[in-house]
């Protein structure tokens, strides 16, 4: 498993829920659910530990790359 949070895997996970809360406010859209689909495939991808997923969406949240 790889523990690091690279700045391109937090802006991933803050694209990801950007179109997560953007498609919870317009159902139905094909486009935006066929890019939480990639963005998802690509997070899962990384085979992140439960540790190194928390920090990615903590660091995704606060809108910095670097602590």
């Amino acid at each position: 498993m790889r523990n690091s949070v690279t700045d391109d895997l937090i802006q991933t996970q803050r694209e990801w829920t950007e179109t997560y809360e953007r498609l919870a406010r317009e159902p139905g859209r094909t486009a935006l659910r066929r890019r939480l689909l990639h963005l998802s495939r690509v997070l899962a991808g990384e085979r992140l530990g439960p540790a190194a997923r928390a920090e990615l969406r903590r660091r995704a949240r606060q809108g910095t790359g670097r602590s």
